[in-house]
């Protein structure tokens, strides 16, 4: 009998990339737990009150700390599905995270658009969102990250655009993770 190992789907993109469009059929297919940062972001919002950007990403690089140390409590053949924009190097401690998580396997997938997408994107939902997250002043900071984001390529990369939202294929973005994650 083979060992288990603990895989994870990181679906990883600037805010209003499209992560969570594709993370929710990949959840669904692979009968995988979603986790995504805001989640668990707002629930800290909710309970410790919200502040300025500084105050923002510190809860953000916590909320990425919670769900490494979420992931050491999971069965090892649990596959999970992580919607995280994992920033730029050092990645938030990413390698640390996926040893403390015990990760064995991931794949990435890259989620990108032209900023003036990203930004219409976030100023359309940003009165829907909890107001924890920054408002419509983010958005020329979002354009800016946007022309210098990247996917980190630590693992299996699978860039997608998402300029629209309508046409991926998500038949071949699970087949991709199929054959990366050698799933059957």
């Amino acid at each position: 009998m083979a060992a288990s190992i603990r895989k994870a789907i990181i679906i990883n993109g600037l805010p209003a990339s499209g992560k969570t469009t594709i993370g929710v059929p990949l959840s669904n297919h692979f009968n995988a737990p979603l986790i995504t940062l805001d989640t668990i972001k707002e629930a800290m919002f909710d309970g410790l009150g919200i502040g300025d950007r500084e105050y923002n990403r510190k809860l953000g690089m916590i909320t990425r700390d919670i769900i490494w140390r979420l992931h050491a409590d999971f069965p090892k053949d649990v596959i999970t599905v992580l919607d995280i924009w994992m920033g730029f190097p050092p990645y938030y401690n990413f390698k640390e995270g996926l040893e403390k998580a015990g990760i064995d396997q991931f794949v990435e997938i890259w989620c990108h658009a032209p900023g003036e997408v990203l930004a219409k994107r976030y100023l359309d939902r940003v009165d829907k969102r909890h107001k924890g997250h920054p408002g419509a002043d983010y958005v020329p900071e979002l354009m800016d990250v946007a022309l210098r984001a990247q996917p980190m390529r630590l693992s299996p990369c699978l860039e997608i655009e998402t300029t629209d939202l309508s046409i991926i294929d998500i038949p071949k973005v699970i087949a991709w993770v199929e054959k990366e994650l050698d799933i059957h």
